[in-house]
């Protein structure tokens, strides 16, 4: 072989070596993920006509490059940072809370040095350790916001400034070093959620400083240079899916910084990465009913604030979102509105843990940034003229104006059912007095970490108190797993079992837990109609103590709820119900009540006799557990009674009940069957454990013992059945039997009609 023909050979190899070996740093400028650019380098990576463009005499010199994203984030970052002052101003007008930044900065402050330590253990500056918790928080750098806001409440004191570069810098020496905690142990600082949250922290801090002498032009380039390496670092980890909100958050960060810094190299594919794996996140985790997979409002509403980032950032840049993206973005608000209580507020579901022990979610928040994004009055009608106050610096200038002139329109959402979530909303209207119940009967199988011991559970709101409660919770505190299993939830019990089993806290140990063992629900039914809604569902929380368990929910429109727990076994077990709420035994447990101060109330009233009621309570909040003791089968039939007055309360002193004109025990029919009752009003009645009932020559048989909803105008006969298992029924009518007519099987919620002679 020539001896020219070998070198060119070798010197190919050669240069494939070096490729390989240094490969994309040096040939192809990738972005490294494991160090932090000098900000002399920084010019190597832009894309060669950004490049081209501010290079003078072939160099671009830090104060070039510094001024020119100074210029650009004037245009592309949520708002014209020159406008900083004005902003802050009518910030403090709105908020008003200096004083909460200023505890919160110097909270951080003083804990924890510029310079601080990335890895477990080391202790506070003030004293005692940093467990996991903190170390999280810390790696979020949301308190590092309250800092560069207490910067300008201190005379615009340099020192902040300078803290936050060092902390910054400090995480930096922390790669450089590989001192810092790791995904693995939990606690990682680069975990995906943790890098996204601080993304945005520190992207809302640049912001803030870009007017500020004190935060130089090698300042900012260091920031620069340090989002970059996060951008890549999210960008090589997260080449697929992985379920929940973590990913959300940093790819959403992902997407923001590859618009902001989309001059640079590699940023493009960032981009692409970022939208891909929020489209599969909503495709896969917004449930074609509009709600969050993890089914909790404290959830839904934080992936609103990720997908708007992404969606209101592309909109100033002029980026176009898929239409998809939009309809389901849209759909987040549009499912508030849909569980949102009378009042405007939502109920407590699973994990929300904004306010702990809080009965309510305060959602005025999240619409109002639904109606800033598509103007729609029915999103306006739980608006404010305030966003929540994070929000605040991430809108538009225009939108800031529209807070003063939001149009509202009450939305005419009824009784309905997000059937893909499983809650189902028992709802009387929207006035300020209305009743409402949710119905819980949902399991995420693929991430169910959120979820609470609360299955077939229920809350409702009338006379604008909350008459059966549900609580907030917080990861941190030491009763959270009572918190979040079953005695603080108003369902069904068998012995002395929650349902929420095999407890484990993640690891890291930051105080979040979940239950490995939930109940798996059956919804069975779900009717509504202009008399009343109906509920039926069941779960095998109880099925390795041989117990079948099923809950029928019901609302008589507009004046109370029916609720009937039912237990089988072969063997013996105690029976609960759990009521929550500030509930005492009048004259027995057959009968609870709460009252609050403005004279509303709310009655429990027990159908069948019980045993006992037992009142116990944490934390400020009370529950009552009515127990039935050893059965083999055995149904709570319970009214729940909400009334606004004392002389509408039940009257405990009579033997007859009256609620709103509906009777207990007393019908025109004959009723046969196995511990039957009624409730009647009229000629509508609702019937429970009967397996015949009769009038005069008309009777109707069952071929197992049911609940049924029966009404008889003139000759028109309306039955519909309410039980949990399906059931035949046979019509005689006179007194020979080829008058008895077969009706066709009838599935629960099944309605059917037919005249009578």
């Amino acid at each position: 072989m020539p001896t020219s023909i070998l070198k060119n050979i070798q010197g190919i190899v050669l240069f494939l070596i070096c490729c390989s070996g240094m490969g994309a740093q040096t040939f192809a400028q990738a972005i490294p993920d494991q160090k932090v650019l000098d900000i002399q380098e920084l010019p190597n990576y832009l894309k060669a006509d950004k490049r081209k463009a501010l290079e003078v005499h072939g160099e671009i010199s830090p104060e070039r490059l510094a001024a020119y994203f100074r210029a650009e984030f004037s245009e592309r970052f949520f708002y014209d940072h020159k406008d900083f002052y004005a902003r802050l101003e009518n910030y403090h007008k709105i908020y008003g809370n200096q004083s909460f930044h200023k505890n919160r900065a110097l909270d951080h402050y003083h804990k924890y040095a510029a310079t601080t330590p990335w890895v477990l253990p080391f202790d506070y500056q003030n004293g005692g350790a940093v467990n996991a918790y903190a170390l999280r928080h810390l790696a979020r750098q949301h308190k590092m916001v309250d800092i560069a806001l207490h910067y300008f409440e201190d005379s615009k004191n340099p020192k902040y400034i300078k803290y936050f570069e060092e902390q910054m810098q400090s995480l930096n020496s922390a790669l450089a070093s590989s001192a810092y905690e790791k995904i693995k142990d939990g606690n990682g600082v680069y975990e995906v959620f943790r890098s996204g949250y601080r993304i945005f922290n520190w992207l809302w801090i640049h912001n803030m400083f870009l007017n500020e002498t004190e935060y130089s032009d090698t300042d900012q380039l260091r920031t620069i240079a340090t989002l970059l390496q996060h951008g890549q670092h999210l960008y090589e980890r997260n080449d697929s899916f992985r379920p929940g909100n973590h990913q959300t958050k940093g790819m959403s960060s992902l997407a923001v910084l590859a618009i902001l810094l989309r001059d640079f190299k590699g940023t493009d594919q960032w981009y692409k990465r970022a939208m891909l794996r929020l489209s599969e996140h909503l495709d896969k985790e917004i449930n074609p009913d509009g709600f969050q997979f993890e089914r909790s409002v404290h959830y839904h509403m934080s992936d609103i604030n990720n997908y708007f980032y992404v969606y209101q950032l592309a909109k100033i840049n002029q980026i176009a979102v898929d239409k998809r993206w939009e309809q389901k973005l849209r759909s987040l608000f549009t499912t508030l509105s849909k569980i949102a209580y009378p009042d405007k507020s939502a109920p407590v579901l699973q994990d929300d843990t904004e306010i702990p022990w809080a009965e309510k979610n305060d959602i005025s928040g999240a619409m109002t940034l639904g109606y800033l994004l598509f103007e729609d009055p029915e999103f306006g009608y739980f608006a404010t003229d305030q966003v929540d106050d994070r929000m605040y610096w991430y809108l538009s200038k225009t939108q800031v104006e529209q807070l003063t002139n939001i149009q509202q329109k009450q939305p005419s959402y009824g009784s309905l059912a997000l059937e893909d979530t499983h809650y189902y909303i028992m709802r009387e209207g929207w006035e300020p007095d209305d009743k409402m119940m949710v119905v819980s009967a949902g399991l995420d199988p693929d991430k169910p970490d959120h979820q609470h011991g609360d299955m077939l559970g229920i809350q409702a709101i009338a006379y604008g108190q909350i008459i059966l409660p549900n609580y907030q919770v917080r990861y941190s505190l030491k009763d959270f797993e009572l918190f979040k299993n079953s005695m603080v939830k108003n369902v069904a019990l068998v012995d002395n079992e929650l349902q929420g089993k095999l407890w484990t806290s993640n690891k890291g140990g930051s105080g979040f837990g979940k239950f490995k063992k939930l109940p798996q629900p059956t919804p069975i039914a779900w009717e509504t109609n202009a008399l009343f809604d109906l509920f039926v569902g069941s779960h095998d929380g109880f099925k390795d103590s041989g117990v079948h368990y099923s809950r029928q929910v019901i609302y008589v429109k507009d004046a109370f709820w029916i609720v009937k727990d039912n237990f089988q076994s072969e063997t013996e077990h105690d029976y609960k119900q759990v009521w929550q709420g500030h509930y005492t035994s009048e004259t027995g447990p057959h009968l609870l009540r709460s009252s609050f101060a403005d004279a509303v109330g709310c009655d429990i009233l027990q159908l069948k006799a019980v045993d006992t009621a037992t009142s116990s309570g944490a934390r400020g909040k009370n529950w009552t557990v009515i127990a039935k003791n050893n059965q083999k089968e055995f149904s709570f039939l319970s009214l729940v009674f909400p009334y606004k007055g004392y002389n509408k309360r039940i009257d405990e002193t009579k033997d007859q009940i009256r609620l709103e004109g509906w009777e207990t025990h007393t019908s025109e029919w004959e009723m046969q069957g196995k511990d039957t009752g009624v409730i009647a009003k009229g000629d509508q009645h609702f019937f429970f454990g009967v397996q015949e009932i009769k009038q005069d020559e008309l009777s109707l048989q069952f071929s197992v013992p049911t609940d049924v909803y029966l009404s008889l105008e003139g000759k028109r006969l309306e039955l519909q059945l309410l039980g949990d298992q399906p059931t035949t029924v046979q019509l005689h009518q006179g007194k020979v039997s080829q008058n008895k007519r077969d009706i066709k099987l009838l599935q629960p919620g099944d309605r059917i009609r037919f005249q009578v002679d």
